[in-house]
């Protein structure tokens, strides 16, 4: 062999020969033992039963809870939805369904929008109503009360933010239906 080539091949395995070195070095320099107890556990919540369970009704009845609400609170709760419902009179669908008039509208019974199959077989064919009930139990988990329902939100978990919300909807009607009287509220 020339010169050259031996010179190549000395390079390279001295090359090699350092970086392993270094890196044995570095691995007894700075090597760490498993810590006996992990620092943050993660604890992933099991899925329901294959049957699907609704998402567990608030320990406060909505009734109670829309005495105190606030609809200008709702109005800015709301912002949250703006993304994908349109509340005007007559405006349009967008990723989901307009949101005008909808307490005490059958569920999936927009004109002009396409629900998804969960949605369809929960509204029973129309004859399920958006009653405060129900949409108090849907904002707070969608894909809990509604498994397979198409909407991406995660849900309001804080009652009054709810309500707030609930009442604000409730405004949103040329002749709104009259709020649950808060005493009668057994739930």
């Amino acid at each position: 062999m020339n010169s050259y080539v031996n010179t190549a091949v000395g390079a390279l395995l001295g090359t090699i020969f350092v970086l392993m070195s270094v890196s044995i070095a570095s691995e007894g320099i700075f090597h760490s033992e498993a810590p006996e107890k992990e620092g943050f556990a993660i604890v992933a919540e099991e899925a329901p039963a294959a049957g699907g369970e609704a998402a567990p009704a608030a320990a406060v009845p909505i009734a109670q809870l829309l005495a105190s609400a606030d609809a200008k609170a709702g109005e800015a709760v709301f912002k949250k939805c703006q993304a994908c419902h349109d509340a005007t009179k007559g405006g349009p669908n967008k990723v989901g369904p307009n949101l005008f008039a909808v307490v005490d509208r059958p569920i999936a019974g927009h004109e002009g929008f396409a629900y998804s199959s969960a949605m369809k077989d929960f509204s029973k064919g129309g004859s399920e109503k958006w009653t405060f009930e129900n949409l108090n139990k849907f904002l707070l988990a969608p894909k809990k009360d509604i498994p397979g329902t198409a909407m991406g939100f995660a849900g309001l978990t804080k009652d009054q933010d709810r309500a707030n919300v609930i009442l604000y909807l409730h405004t949103l009607a040329d002749s709104p239906v009259p709020l649950p009287d808060p005493n009668a509220a057994t739930q």
